[in-house]
Protein backbone atom coordinates (compact mmCIF):
# COMPACT_ATOMS: atom_id res chain seq x y z
CA UNK A 1 0.00 0.00 0.00
CA UNK A 2 1.11 3.29 -0.65
CA UNK A 3 2.37 5.94 2.02
CA UNK A 4 2.33 9.63 2.34
CA UNK A 5 5.43 11.47 0.67
CA UNK A 6 8.03 11.74 2.85
CA UNK A 7 7.66 15.67 4.43
CA UNK A 8 11.45 15.97 5.30
CA UNK A 9 12.22 15.80 1.56
CA UNK A 10 9.16 17.92 0.77
CA UNK A 11 10.94 20.32 2.66
CA UNK A 12 13.25 21.44 0.44
CA UNK A 13 10.68 21.97 -1.82
CA UNK A 14 9.39 25.55 -2.41
CA UNK A 15 5.73 25.52 -3.28
CA UNK A 16 4.18 27.84 -6.13
CA UNK A 17 0.80 26.40 -5.88
CA UNK A 18 0.06 23.83 -3.01
CA UNK A 19 2.15 23.22 -0.02
CA UNK A 20 3.73 19.48 0.99
CA UNK A 21 0.69 18.45 3.18
CA UNK A 22 -1.40 18.29 -0.22
CA UNK A 23 2.02 16.74 -1.90
CA UNK A 24 1.91 14.01 1.03
CA UNK A 25 -0.88 12.86 -0.25
CA UNK A 26 -0.77 12.55 -3.95
CA UNK A 27 -0.81 8.54 -3.97
CA UNK A 28 -4.62 8.31 -2.65
CA UNK A 29 -5.87 11.60 -5.31
CA UNK A 30 -8.11 10.07 -7.38
CA UNK A 31 -7.64 10.27 -11.71
CA UNK A 32 -10.52 11.69 -13.27
CA UNK A 33 -12.28 11.02 -16.63
CA UNK A 34 -10.52 13.48 -19.59
CA UNK A 35 -12.20 16.76 -20.41
CA UNK A 36 -14.06 16.88 -17.29
CA UNK A 37 -16.69 19.71 -16.83
CA UNK A 38 -15.16 20.58 -13.52
CA UNK A 39 -11.62 20.99 -15.02
CA UNK A 40 -12.58 22.56 -18.21
CA UNK A 41 -14.25 25.29 -15.99
CA UNK A 42 -11.22 25.97 -13.98
CA UNK A 43 -9.36 25.94 -16.49
CA UNK A 44 -11.44 28.50 -17.89
CA UNK A 45 -11.20 30.67 -15.01
CA UNK A 46 -7.65 30.80 -15.04
CA UNK A 47 -7.74 32.37 -18.97
CA UNK A 48 -10.29 35.08 -17.20
CA UNK A 49 -8.03 36.03 -14.85
CA UNK A 50 -5.09 36.32 -17.02
CA UNK A 51 -6.96 37.86 -19.68
CA UNK A 52 -8.44 40.78 -16.80
CA UNK A 53 -4.52 40.80 -15.47
CA UNK A 54 -2.68 44.17 -16.60
CA UNK A 55 0.90 42.39 -16.38
CA UNK A 56 0.02 39.58 -17.62
CA UNK A 57 -1.01 41.52 -21.24
CA UNK A 58 2.64 42.69 -21.40
CA UNK A 59 3.67 39.18 -22.71
CA UNK A 60 2.61 37.94 -25.24
CA UNK A 61 3.15 34.17 -24.53
CA UNK A 62 1.37 34.34 -21.27
CA UNK A 63 -1.72 36.01 -23.04
CA UNK A 64 -1.40 33.15 -26.00
CA UNK A 65 -1.84 30.58 -23.07
CA UNK A 66 -5.10 32.29 -22.07
CA UNK A 67 -6.53 31.85 -25.24
CA UNK A 68 -5.46 28.13 -25.49
CA UNK A 69 -7.61 26.92 -22.24
CA UNK A 70 -10.35 29.71 -22.73
CA UNK A 71 -13.75 27.68 -22.49
CA UNK A 72 -14.13 27.59 -26.35
CA UNK A 73 -10.64 26.05 -27.06
CA UNK A 74 -11.05 23.21 -24.39
CA UNK A 75 -14.01 22.05 -26.00
CA UNK A 76 -12.83 21.96 -29.25
CA UNK A 77 -10.42 19.70 -28.48
CA UNK A 78 -12.75 17.35 -26.83
CA UNK A 79 -14.16 17.24 -29.62
CA UNK A 80 -11.84 16.31 -31.69
CA UNK A 81 -10.16 13.25 -28.93
CA UNK A 82 -12.70 12.40 -27.22
CA UNK A 83 -13.79 8.55 -28.21
CA UNK A 84 -17.81 6.73 -28.52
CA UNK A 85 -16.30 3.39 -28.42
CA UNK A 86 -17.26 1.26 -25.74
CA UNK A 87 -14.32 1.85 -23.28
CA UNK A 88 -13.69 4.68 -20.39
CA UNK A 89 -11.07 6.86 -20.22
CA UNK A 90 -8.71 7.75 -17.44
CA UNK A 91 -6.27 9.75 -16.50
CA UNK A 92 -3.12 7.31 -15.65
CA UNK A 93 -2.91 8.98 -12.03
CA UNK A 94 -0.04 11.37 -10.74
CA UNK A 95 2.17 13.00 -13.94
CA UNK A 96 5.06 14.63 -12.40
CA UNK A 97 6.36 17.21 -15.18
CA UNK A 98 9.82 18.83 -15.62
CA UNK A 99 9.69 21.54 -17.38
CA UNK A 100 12.49 23.35 -19.73
CA UNK A 101 14.13 26.32 -18.07
CA UNK A 102 14.74 28.40 -21.47
CA UNK A 103 11.18 28.42 -22.31
CA UNK A 104 8.68 30.64 -19.70
CA UNK A 105 5.39 29.40 -20.19
CA UNK A 106 5.95 25.70 -21.17
CA UNK A 107 5.56 24.28 -17.32
CA UNK A 108 1.57 25.68 -17.97
CA UNK A 109 1.14 24.06 -21.23
CA UNK A 110 2.82 20.71 -20.09
CA UNK A 111 0.25 21.29 -16.74
CA UNK A 112 -2.86 21.76 -18.91
CA UNK A 113 -2.63 18.69 -21.14
CA UNK A 114 -2.09 16.86 -17.60
CA UNK A 115 -5.05 18.52 -16.03
CA UNK A 116 -7.80 17.83 -19.42
CA UNK A 117 -6.18 13.93 -19.61
CA UNK A 118 -7.45 13.92 -15.90
CA UNK A 119 -4.19 13.70 -14.14
CA UNK A 120 -3.15 15.01 -11.04
CA UNK A 121 0.32 17.05 -11.64
CA UNK A 122 3.24 18.28 -9.86
CA UNK A 123 5.58 20.73 -12.44
CA UNK A 124 9.00 21.91 -11.89
CA UNK A 125 8.95 25.18 -13.02
CA UNK A 126 12.04 26.79 -14.65
CA UNK A 127 14.12 27.96 -11.84
CA UNK A 128 15.20 30.60 -13.44
CA UNK A 129 13.12 33.54 -12.26
CA UNK A 130 10.98 34.79 -15.64
CA UNK A 131 7.89 37.58 -14.87
CA UNK A 132 5.56 35.14 -16.78
CA UNK A 133 6.08 32.32 -14.13
CA UNK A 134 4.64 33.82 -11.28
CA UNK A 135 2.31 35.90 -13.04
CA UNK A 136 0.88 32.07 -14.29
CA UNK A 137 1.62 30.82 -10.73
CA UNK A 138 -0.37 33.72 -9.15
CA UNK A 139 -3.52 33.30 -11.70
CA UNK A 140 -3.74 29.59 -10.52
CA UNK A 141 -3.91 30.19 -6.99
CA UNK A 142 -6.59 33.18 -7.70
CA UNK A 143 -8.70 30.38 -8.73
CA UNK A 144 -7.95 27.16 -7.17
CA UNK A 145 -9.53 29.73 -3.87
CA UNK A 146 -12.61 28.71 -5.78
CA UNK A 147 -12.09 25.54 -7.05
CA UNK A 148 -10.74 24.12 -3.67
CA UNK A 149 -11.29 20.45 -5.08
CA UNK A 150 -8.44 20.89 -7.77
CA UNK A 151 -6.01 22.17 -5.43
CA UNK A 152 -4.35 18.18 -5.42
CA UNK A 153 -4.01 18.55 -8.93
CA UNK A 154 -2.22 21.52 -9.20
CA UNK A 155 1.03 21.67 -7.70
CA UNK A 156 3.61 24.37 -9.09
CA UNK A 157 6.95 23.03 -7.27
CA UNK A 158 10.36 24.81 -7.84
CA UNK A 159 13.83 22.94 -6.54
CA UNK A 160 16.87 22.84 -7.33
CA UNK A 161 18.96 19.87 -8.64
CA UNK A 162 17.98 17.10 -5.86
CA UNK A 163 18.18 13.71 -6.58
CA UNK A 164 16.18 12.85 -3.71
CA UNK A 165 13.45 14.84 -4.70
CA UNK A 166 13.31 13.65 -8.31
CA UNK A 167 13.14 10.11 -6.74
CA UNK A 168 10.39 11.09 -4.16
CA UNK A 169 8.30 12.59 -6.86
CA UNK A 170 8.98 9.51 -9.40
CA UNK A 171 7.81 7.08 -7.04
CA UNK A 172 4.12 7.95 -7.06
CA UNK A 173 4.68 8.69 -10.86
CA UNK A 174 2.27 7.18 -13.21
CA UNK A 175 3.55 9.36 -15.78
CA UNK A 176 6.88 11.48 -15.62
CA UNK A 177 6.97 13.92 -18.45
CA UNK A 178 10.75 15.68 -19.59
CA UNK A 179 10.84 18.62 -21.55
CA UNK A 180 14.83 19.86 -20.65
CA UNK A 181 16.41 18.40 -23.05
CA UNK A 182 18.82 15.37 -23.29
CA UNK A 183 21.29 16.40 -20.27
CA UNK A 184 17.59 16.65 -18.29
CA UNK A 185 16.76 13.45 -19.35
CA UNK A 186 19.81 11.41 -18.46
CA UNK A 187 19.38 12.92 -14.99
CA UNK A 188 16.04 11.64 -14.10
CA UNK A 189 16.33 8.84 -15.66
CA UNK A 190 18.73 7.97 -12.69
CA UNK A 191 15.52 8.42 -10.76
CA UNK A 192 13.56 4.45 -10.82
CA UNK A 193 9.70 4.83 -12.05
CA UNK A 194 7.19 2.41 -10.92
CA UNK A 195 6.94 -0.80 -12.96
CA UNK A 196 3.43 0.48 -14.61
CA UNK A 197 4.64 3.72 -14.97
CA UNK A 198 5.53 5.30 -18.46
CA UNK A 199 7.76 8.15 -19.67
CA UNK A 200 7.32 10.69 -22.04
CA UNK A 201 10.55 12.59 -22.85
CA UNK A 202 11.05 15.47 -25.27
CA UNK A 203 15.04 15.36 -26.10
CA UNK A 204 16.79 17.99 -27.82
CA UNK A 205 15.57 19.02 -31.36
CA UNK A 206 16.01 21.61 -33.86
CA UNK A 207 14.19 22.87 -36.64
CA UNK A 208 13.96 25.05 -39.58
CA UNK A 209 12.13 26.71 -42.57
CA UNK A 210 11.02 26.90 -45.94
CA UNK A 211 10.15 29.93 -47.88
CA UNK A 212 8.95 29.94 -51.74
CA UNK A 213 10.36 33.53 -53.05
CA UNK A 214 7.96 33.45 -54.87
CA UNK A 215 5.21 33.34 -52.79
CA UNK A 216 7.21 35.42 -50.01
CA UNK A 217 7.43 38.18 -52.82
CA UNK A 218 3.45 37.83 -53.27
CA UNK A 219 2.38 38.88 -49.75
CA UNK A 220 1.26 42.13 -49.49
CA UNK A 221 2.04 42.54 -45.33
CA UNK A 222 5.55 41.47 -44.95
CA UNK A 223 5.61 43.28 -42.18
CA UNK A 224 3.33 40.70 -40.41
CA UNK A 225 5.33 37.84 -41.82
CA UNK A 226 8.65 39.50 -39.84
CA UNK A 227 6.78 39.67 -37.27
CA UNK A 228 5.50 36.34 -37.14
CA UNK A 229 9.25 35.29 -37.48
CA UNK A 230 10.32 37.32 -34.95
CA UNK A 231 8.19 35.75 -32.86
CA UNK A 232 9.20 31.87 -33.81
CA UNK A 233 12.85 33.08 -33.12
CA UNK A 234 14.12 35.86 -31.47
CA UNK A 235 11.10 35.87 -29.14
CA UNK A 236 12.84 32.59 -27.26
CA UNK A 237 16.47 33.90 -28.22
CA UNK A 238 16.34 30.77 -30.73
CA UNK A 239 16.24 28.16 -27.47
CA UNK A 240 13.29 26.69 -27.87
CA UNK A 241 13.29 23.72 -30.20
CA UNK A 242 10.34 24.96 -32.47
CA UNK A 243 12.88 28.29 -33.68
CA UNK A 244 13.93 27.68 -37.28
CA UNK A 245 17.88 27.85 -37.35
CA UNK A 246 18.11 27.12 -41.16
CA UNK A 247 16.51 28.73 -44.12
CA UNK A 248 15.90 27.12 -47.19
CA UNK A 249 15.21 29.29 -50.04
CA UNK A 250 13.13 27.96 -52.96
CA UNK A 251 11.40 29.20 -56.10
CA UNK A 252 12.45 32.09 -59.14
CA UNK A 253 13.53 35.21 -56.63
CA UNK A 254 15.71 34.25 -54.28
CA UNK A 255 18.20 36.84 -53.87
CA UNK A 256 15.31 39.70 -53.58
CA UNK A 257 13.14 37.62 -51.66
CA UNK A 258 16.14 37.35 -49.38
CA UNK A 259 16.97 41.32 -49.09
CA UNK A 260 13.58 42.02 -48.85
CA UNK A 261 12.82 39.35 -46.08
CA UNK A 262 15.92 40.23 -43.51
CA UNK A 263 15.70 44.27 -44.22
CA UNK A 264 12.48 44.73 -42.94
CA UNK A 265 13.25 41.95 -39.91
CA UNK A 266 16.33 43.95 -38.97
CA UNK A 267 13.97 46.86 -38.74
CA UNK A 268 11.60 44.82 -36.23
CA UNK A 269 14.68 43.13 -34.26
CA UNK A 270 16.79 46.82 -33.63
CA UNK A 271 13.43 48.14 -32.72
CA UNK A 272 12.36 44.75 -30.54
CA UNK A 273 14.84 42.90 -29.11
CA UNK A 274 17.54 43.45 -26.32
CA UNK A 275 20.50 42.90 -27.85
CA UNK A 276 23.20 41.74 -25.38
CA UNK A 277 27.59 41.81 -26.60
CA UNK A 278 28.03 38.46 -26.06
CA UNK A 279 25.24 37.57 -28.35
CA UNK A 280 27.28 38.82 -31.11
CA UNK A 281 30.33 37.45 -29.78
CA UNK A 282 29.65 33.95 -29.87
CA UNK A 283 27.53 34.42 -33.32
CA UNK A 284 30.39 35.80 -35.11
CA UNK A 285 32.75 32.98 -33.44
CA UNK A 286 30.08 30.68 -34.44
CA UNK A 287 30.48 31.99 -37.64
CA UNK A 288 33.99 31.61 -38.53
CA UNK A 289 34.19 28.09 -37.06
CA UNK A 290 31.64 26.55 -39.65
CA UNK A 291 33.38 28.78 -42.41
CA UNK A 292 37.04 27.19 -41.59
CA UNK A 293 35.53 23.71 -40.67
CA UNK A 294 33.12 23.82 -44.13
CA UNK A 295 34.22 25.47 -47.52
CA UNK A 296 32.33 27.26 -49.34
CA UNK A 297 30.43 28.70 -46.72
CA UNK A 298 29.51 32.56 -46.51
CA UNK A 299 29.38 34.64 -44.20
CA UNK A 300 26.57 37.27 -45.42
CA UNK A 301 27.68 41.40 -45.42
CA UNK A 302 25.80 42.96 -42.50
CA UNK A 303 26.07 46.15 -40.45
CA UNK A 304 25.57 45.12 -36.89
CA UNK A 305 25.23 41.74 -35.42
CA UNK A 306 21.45 41.74 -34.27
CA UNK A 307 21.23 39.43 -37.33
CA UNK A 308 24.24 36.74 -38.22
CA UNK A 309 23.66 34.72 -41.50
CA UNK A 310 25.92 32.03 -43.04
CA UNK A 311 25.19 30.56 -46.48
CA UNK A 312 26.06 27.23 -46.59
CA UNK A 313 26.94 25.21 -50.10
CA UNK A 314 25.42 22.44 -48.92
CA UNK A 315 23.05 20.32 -46.39
CA UNK A 316 25.33 18.01 -44.60
CA UNK A 317 24.53 15.64 -41.66
CA UNK A 318 26.75 17.89 -39.21
CA UNK A 319 25.40 20.86 -39.88
CA UNK A 320 23.21 21.26 -36.84
CA UNK A 321 26.24 20.59 -34.58
CA UNK A 322 27.66 23.85 -35.31
CA UNK A 323 24.38 26.00 -34.49
CA UNK A 324 24.20 28.98 -32.43
CA UNK A 325 21.14 31.16 -31.55
CA UNK A 326 20.16 34.44 -30.90
CA UNK A 327 19.35 35.48 -34.24
CA UNK A 328 22.28 33.11 -36.00
CA UNK A 329 21.02 31.53 -39.67
CA UNK A 330 22.72 28.72 -41.80
CA UNK A 331 20.59 29.90 -45.29
CA UNK A 332 20.61 27.11 -48.31
CA UNK A 333 19.28 28.08 -51.51
CA UNK A 334 18.02 25.06 -53.05
CA UNK A 335 16.58 23.87 -56.31
CA UNK A 336 15.47 20.30 -55.54
CA UNK A 337 13.60 19.88 -52.48
CA UNK A 338 15.02 16.45 -51.70
CA UNK A 339 18.98 18.29 -51.60
CA UNK A 340 17.50 18.50 -47.62
CA UNK A 341 17.50 15.35 -46.77
CA UNK A 342 19.95 15.19 -43.96
CA UNK A 343 18.83 17.91 -42.57
CA UNK A 344 14.75 15.74 -42.04
CA UNK A 345 16.78 12.46 -41.69
CA UNK A 346 17.97 12.83 -38.24
CA UNK A 347 15.72 12.29 -34.95
CA UNK A 348 16.29 15.45 -33.45
CA UNK A 349 14.30 17.34 -36.47
CA UNK A 350 11.04 18.28 -35.00
CA UNK A 351 9.33 21.59 -37.04
CA UNK A 352 9.81 22.82 -40.56
CA UNK A 353 8.16 26.14 -40.76
CA UNK A 354 6.96 27.40 -44.08
CA UNK A 355 5.93 30.35 -46.20
CA UNK A 356 4.22 29.12 -49.35
CA UNK A 357 3.01 25.62 -50.11
CA UNK A 358 3.03 23.08 -47.54
CA UNK A 359 3.30 20.21 -49.74
CA UNK A 360 6.59 20.98 -50.98
CA UNK A 361 7.80 18.80 -47.83
CA UNK A 362 5.64 15.95 -48.68
CA UNK A 363 7.96 14.21 -50.65
CA UNK A 364 10.57 14.69 -47.80
CA UNK A 365 8.09 13.00 -45.05
CA UNK A 366 7.23 9.71 -48.14
CA UNK A 367 11.09 9.38 -48.39
CA UNK A 368 10.82 8.13 -44.60
CA UNK A 369 12.97 10.42 -43.45
CA UNK A 370 13.41 9.67 -39.43
CA UNK A 371 12.77 13.31 -38.54
CA UNK A 372 10.01 16.02 -38.92
CA UNK A 373 6.95 15.84 -36.60
CA UNK A 374 5.61 19.45 -37.40
CA UNK A 375 4.76 21.37 -40.60
CA UNK A 376 3.16 24.67 -39.72
CA UNK A 377 3.34 27.89 -41.09
CA UNK A 378 5.82 30.81 -39.92
CA UNK A 379 4.19 32.39 -37.03
CA UNK A 380 2.96 29.02 -35.63
CA UNK A 381 6.06 27.36 -34.70
CA UNK A 382 5.51 28.07 -30.62
CA UNK A 383 1.71 27.18 -30.87
CA UNK A 384 1.31 24.17 -28.48
CA UNK A 385 -1.14 20.93 -29.02
CA UNK A 386 -1.58 17.95 -27.94
CA UNK A 387 -0.05 16.36 -30.67
CA UNK A 388 3.48 17.02 -30.49
CA UNK A 389 6.89 15.76 -30.98
CA UNK A 390 4.96 12.97 -32.67
CA UNK A 391 3.34 12.16 -29.36
CA UNK A 392 -0.06 11.69 -28.79
CA UNK A 393 -0.64 13.35 -25.06
CA UNK A 394 -4.21 12.47 -24.64
CA UNK A 395 -3.76 8.54 -25.54
CA UNK A 396 -0.22 8.27 -23.56
CA UNK A 397 -1.59 10.46 -20.17
CA UNK A 398 -4.94 7.83 -19.71
CA UNK A 399 -5.74 4.88 -19.60
CA UNK A 400 -8.31 2.62 -21.17
CA UNK A 401 -11.15 0.71 -19.53
CA UNK A 402 -12.69 -1.74 -21.92
CA UNK A 403 -16.31 -2.76 -21.91
CA UNK A 404 -16.99 -5.99 -23.36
Amino acid sequence: MQKNLNKEILGKVVFLTGNADVAAELPYVPARVPFEDRVVSFLNGVSRELMSDREAKAYSDVITFAFWIRNSSMLKLKERFEKTDSVVRLGKGVAFHIAPSNVPVNFAYSLAAGLITGNANVVRVPSKDFPQVGILARAFNKVLQEFIDMKPYVLLVRYRRDKDINDLFSSVADTRIVWGGDATIAELRRSALLPRSGEITFADRYSFAVIDSDSYMEIYEKEKIADDFYNDTYFTDQNACTSPRVIIWIGSRIQEAKKNFWTILHGLVEKKYSFQPIQGVNKLISAYLISALQPGCRIEPHTDNLIVRVNIPQITGELMELKDDSGYFFEYDCSDIMDIKKLCDDKRCQTVAYIGDKSTVLPLIKAGVKGIDRVVPVGKTMDFDLIWDGYNLPALLTRTVIFA
